[in-house]
């Protein structure tokens, strides 16, 4: 093991449904609703570097998320991050990226900071940028979560359906994210309010799958082809929906393959983000540095 590398796993999350609560705070925007964290994630690798700089499997990329929870913590790496996941189809990897770049960096660098400091960071710096509103704490939490509030963990309350399960998943596209939510999101967010209140009334992977595709009726983000296989799975006696925000059908156990797809198959993940390897160095005479406050990300 590298004694100049720290890694974390961060779980991928796909949102069933959600509802759009902004704030000028970004630790109190967010949103509320559903979803299942997964097997399939994105692993962080954090070096110290000159030059602060992230690549993901191999390739050089810009990720604002990345980059603002690197300036709330004041400190210069170079991220390393590998994923089996589709970009930009509703698995949380910007989310992902920026948590696991926490976690990693604050050991990496002995910052000293709580889980809940670290998961307020990258909650703050998704907001900031646009590319997220609840993955970050239902990723640092892990299981099937049920999001009762917006926010960052000061803010928000977490329930979660008591229960694990196979997942399929196939994409056919992404959506942009950011469109979706810098546009009107009143229809979206009646929506997401009503599918949270079905599933609080019955708190199952079955109600899940079907406020969810309640959600994705309602909020009108359906494409032809998300449609279709729903249909097919359906037809084939098993649940399905689509990931918010991406253009990719789940489903529960063999859905998608009973249907008759080629699926890409994983688990729920039974716990949340998390550091894999690496020590943090011995602490200097002075203390160790803390972070920026996340509202000034």
């Amino acid at each position: 093991m590298d004694d100049d590398a720290v890694t974390a796993f961060v779980p991928g999350h796909v949102t069933g449904f959600f509802s759009s609560h902004p704030d000028d705070d970004p630790s109190k925007a967010g949103s509320r609703g559903a979803g299942v964290t997964l097997t399939d994630g994105v692993t962080v690798r954090a070096t110290p570097a000159a030059r602060a700089r992230t690549t993901l499997d191999g390739t050089e990329i810009v990720v604002e998320p990345v980059d603002r929870v690197l300036d709330a913590l004041s400190i210069s790496v170079h991220v390393e991050a590998t994923t089996d996941l589709p970009l930009g189809a509703g698995f949380g990897t910007s989310g992902a990226l920026a948590l696991g770049t926490a976690f990693a960096a604050n050991q990496l660098f002995d910052r000293r900071l709580s889980a809940n400091e670290l998961v307020t960071i990258a909650h703050a710096a998704e907001v900031r940028s646009g590319t997220g509103l609840g993955d970050v704490v239902a990723q640092a939490r892990g299981g099937v979560p049920i999001r009762l509030d917006p926010g960052g963990p000061a803010h928000n309350r977490l329930d979660a359906i008591p229960a694990s399960t196979r997942i399929e998943y196939l994409t056919f596209g992404d959506l942009s994210t950011e469109s979706v939510l810098s546009g009107d999101t009143d229809r979206l967010t009646d929506a997401g309010l009503e599918s949270l209140s079905i599933l609080a009334e019955e708190p199952t992977l079955s109600t899940f799958m079907y406020a969810s595709r309640r959600f994705a009726r309602e909020a009108d983000l359906l494409t032809d082809r998300v449609r279709g296989a729903i249909e097919d799975v359906s037809a084939a006696g098993g649940e399905a929906s689509m990931a918010m925000l991406g253009e990719t059908v789940f489903a529960l156990g063999t859905g998608l393959s009973e249907a008759g797809y080629d699926p890409s198959v994983c688990r729920t993940h039974a716990a949340g983000a998390t550091v894999l390897e690496g020590a943090a160095p011995p602490p200097s005479a002075s203390g160790p540095p803390r972070a920026n406050n996340a509202g000034d990300l």
